[in-house]
């Protein structure tokens, strides 16, 4: 028996899907990540964005198409959100199940795929509920530790689909970390700033936990209220540590982010990059910026483009708000026109290549570690500690290589094997 199992969305959403890849191959069945012909699909969607959305349905059409007399189950996010949606597909949707306890997708199929379509009602989870390990992929291994979030920024519809946040005990995250034999292990979840086991152990119990892994450690997305001198002394001590805080920021406009339900200001997001470059001088800072916000006027984009090079920014991802039915912002504010948003989007994305090139500029010269992930067109790639875009010439052996770095090159930097 064949299955795919589709993948849209964050990196937890993918760890998931891992967890079911593996599910089914216990069952007997050979898996794939790409669309293509199959007995089984199952469609992992997202829901954050209106464009998430779209694509998650087509994505369950396409499916239909590859194989109208499969069966196709449909969770994540979308499916949480507008499950009435995805049954409208056709009679091949069999199930579809929502964004939470996906390790019950599984159980669907265990004894056989019963014949009555349905969605499957599911409690929303109070507790952090394991999943089968991932297979650990040789150059970048994610482990989840941490799902759910209790920040209900105003714009987003996240915490409405994924509940609470709930977090993994530690040992348990611990030891999958510690066992990874990737080259690099990512540590992920909605809001891995939350984390906190059921025995009040945070990230920085945790990364003293793992701090002799072998694995580089590289961090998902962080708050600004984690960055304490407890936090950062806790990395300090992480034997193989990658330096890139990626800091969500949403806003450089304090009435932006007041309107956003941020419960920071810029004064107080600078001060932590400050705190951050303290303990990590070459640290790479990497950032989320939401452009056109429905209470963003344009002496408020410029306090977000100034912010760019203030807080000395290695790489920004910027992107237009979308409007999210059923959020706070949705029912309160009217949109900014589109050819508004797409203008600053443009004039944000200039900015934050500029800062990247000044960043990546300050490493001509110095030695880097790169795990390598591909060879492509005669050069290996693969990213740094510091996640900067590494090319060396020539096929490299997929192992951690320190390289110097010659010039930039490409969307980051030419090196050679030292």
């Amino acid at each position: 028996m064949k299955a795919v199992v589709y993948t849209l969305g964050c990196k937890v959403n993918d760890v998931e899907s891992g967890s079911i890849i593996r599910g089914l191959e216990e069952l007997g069945y050979a898996v794939s990540r790409e669309m293509e012909y199959a007995d089984l699909y199952i469609v992992n969607t997202c829901a954050v964005t209106g464009e998430a959305e779209r694509k998650s349905r087509q994505t369950v059409g396409k499916a239909i198409k590859c194989n109208p007399s499969a069966k196709v189950i449909v969770c994540g996010c979308a499916a949480e959100k507008t499950p009435e949606v995805f049954f409208e597909k056709g009679a091949t949707v069999y199930a579809v199940t929502g964004a939470q306890r996906k390790n019950k997708v599984l159980e669907l199929f265990k004894d056989g795929l019963i014949e009555n379509r349905g969605g499957v009602a599911l409690q929303e989870e109070k507790s952090y509920e394991e999943m089968l390990t991932p297979k650990c992929l040789k150059t970048r291994n994610f482990v989840k530790i941490q799902d759910g979030c209790n920040r209900f920024c105003s714009y987003c519809i996240i915490p409405y689909l994924r509940g609470r946040s709930r977090s993994r005990l530690l040992e348990n995250a611990a030891r999958e970390i510690l066992e990874s034999t990737a080259q690099e292990t990512v540590v992920t979840g909605i809001d891995v700033s939350e984390y906190k086991d059921e025995r009040g152990r945070d990230l920085a119990d945790l990364m003293l936990a793992v701090k002799d892994a072998d694995t580089r450690i590289r961090l998902g997305s962080l708050e600004v209220s984690l960055i304490t001198p407890r936090f950062l002394s806790a990395l300090k001590e992480v034997k193989r540590f990658a330096p890139q805080f990626h800091l969500s920021l949403q806003s450089g406009s304090d009435k932006v982010l007041k309107s956003m339900n941020r419960h920071y200001t810029r004064a107080e997001y600078l001060e932590k990059c400050q705190m951050i470059y303290e303990v990590f001088p070459n640290a790479a800072i990497t950032t989320d910026i939401i452009v056109g916000f429905p209470t963003e006027t344009e002496e408020d984009f410029l306090d977000s483009l100034r912010i760019v090079e203030e807080a000395g920014f290695a790489q920004v991802h910027a992107f237009p708000y979308s409007p999210r039915e059923g959020t706070n912002a949705y029912k309160k504010y009217k949109e900014i026109p589109f050819s508004i948003k797409k203008e600053r989007v443009e004039r944000l994305l200039k900015k934050g290549a500029e800062e990247k090139q000044k960043y990546m500029q300050r490493f001509i010269g110095k030695a880097l570690e790169l795990v390598p992930e591909n060879c492509i067109e005669g050069y290996t790639e693969g990213y740094s500690e510091n996640y900067i875009r590494v090319y060396v010439e020539g096929e490299m052996e997929k192992r951690p290589t320190h390289v110097r770095v010659e010039k930039l090159f490409k969307e980051g930097v030419l090196a050679k094997e030292i």
